[in-house]
């Protein structure tokens, strides 16, 4: 600071000495030159106070973009259930507000992405439970999610990911028994759920607990009445080969019959 000074010094000594010598070609008399010499004085000192005064409103902004920081930083790191930040004491002021200012917009970032992940699992989780009829996940919406939080929502959304894959291929497998058996059975839709079974739209079925169930039954009770007249059936070939015996009915017109 003493060689800068020592440099200023010089630098208006000679842009004095300079003035003056223009001053006395000119042929100013000496009484306005001391005037017009104390008026670049008075230049001097206003623009340099000018200059201190830009500076001081400068570490004012800088200050209060700390404190500022400081407050967002406390309030960002509670909804992000982080540990409180602590910055470098030791630093300048404008060093210090650089770091602070960076970390809030980390911070920032990873709230955004947390609430834009929330978001997205909420979408797919609402999906899957209007297919599988089934309560949406429980997370309060206006809240930032925990790490915790998300993780947990992750492993739900893909349990239920594999529960439908799970109903799906059972549906399907279900489904297509189901048709084979009443096309043997001559069996007609009779009931709202045989006909969603059978005509409806595939992925218009809801994969509910109590829909698989059902289907599951159905199968089972076309199946039970398959089995039923099979039954009927071997029952009524023996009566016929037993009355075939009793007729002696020959063994070509047996087999015409069959």
């Amino acid at each position: 600071s003493e060689v800068l000074a020592a440099e200023a010094a010089t630098c208006l000594s000679r842009a004095m000495a300079a003035l003056w010598d223009i001053w006395e070609e000119i042929g100013i008399p000496e009484e306005q030159r001391l005037e017009r010499t104390d008026v670049v004085k008075q230049h001097i000192e206003s623009l340099l106070d000018m200059m201190v005064a830009e500076e001081e409103s400068l570490k004012e902004r800088l200050l209060k973009s700390i404190a500022m920081c400081r407050k967002e930083l406390d309030t960002l790191c509670r909804e992000l259930q982080l540990r409180p930040f602590e910055s470098e004491e030791e630093s300048t002021i404008l060093q210090m507000e650089k770091n602070l200012r960076t970390h809030v917009e980390e911070l920032q970032k990873q709230k955004q992405d947390r609430k834009q992940e929330l978001k997205t699992l909420q979408d797919q989780d609402q999906d899957l439970c209007d297919i599988l009829c089934t309560a949406p996940f429980i997370i309060d919406s206006g809240a930032v999610p925990s790490l915790e939080d998300l993780d947990r929502y992750r492993r739900h959304v893909a349990s239920l990911n594999t529960l439908k894959e799970q109903r799906w291929e059972e549906f399907i497998s279900n489904k297509r028994q189901i048709i084979l058996l009443m096309e043997e059975l001559d069996h007609t839709p009779d009931t709202s759920f045989e006909r969603d079974v059978v005509h409806e739209n595939e992925e218009a079925f809801c994969l509910s607990k109590d829909n698989i169930v059902a289907l599951q039954n159905l199968l089972q009770q076309l199946e039970a009445q398959r089995a039923l007249n099979e039954a009927v059936c071997v029952e009524l070939r023996a009566r016929i080969v037993a009355l075939w015996e009793r007729l002696q009915i020959p063994e070509e017109e047996r087999e015409a019959s069959a």
